[in-house]
């Protein structure tokens, strides 16, 4: 496992990013998908600490119509009161929410809250302000799936924080 954090001078740090190698995925798979991203929230700037939010990869799968990019689907998991900090992804993103409730916001649109089955697109590079579990008893899961250069990482990038 290799851990990358990320920090932001006087502030301290903002996250940290852990990529995996995932023993049933195939060893090209990890190479050309660059492992997984998980994102752990930590206090920064104004705000309380609260639950990280984990991604655990499912699958990384170059797509052969269209050369250059892959496909990865991931479970991501968020525990009771979890949040995820402002972020993009360099893909396409599709979430589709499988237990629970979640809340996320887009710049540019209202905050809305997901319940199981239903779904939000993110184009490359859009910013995802936020997304968290509001429920503090319950977990919530969604299945996101990337479509992105066949590198595949990472698939997360945290949005620096204003000073």
């Amino acid at each position: 496992m290799l851990v990358l954090l990320v920090a932001t001078g006087a502030m301290g740090l903002v996250a940290a990013v852990s990529i995996d190698r995932v023993p049933s995925m195939p060893a090209w798979t990890d190479a050309l998908c660059g492992g997984v991203t998980r994102m752990f929230t930590t206090p920064f700037a104004g705000t309380d600490a609260r639950p990280q939010t984990t991604v655990k990869p499912l699958s990384c799968e170059r797509l052969p119509h269209l050369p250059g990019k892959a496909i990865t689907t991931a479970l991501v998991y968020f525990p009771p009161g979890a949040y995820t900090p402002a972020h993009r992804h360099p893909g396409s993103v599709t979430a589709v929410v499988l237990k629970g409730l979640i809340r996320s916001q887009l710049q540019g649109t209202p905050a809305k809250n997901y319940a199981a089955t239903q779904t939000w697109f993110e184009p490359p590079g859009a910013l995802h302000l936020f997304a968290e579990n509001p429920s503090l008893t319950e977990d919530a899961e969604l299945l996101a799936t990337f479509v992105a250069d066949e590198n595949c990482g990472p698939l997360t990038v945290p949005e620096p924080v204003a000073r």
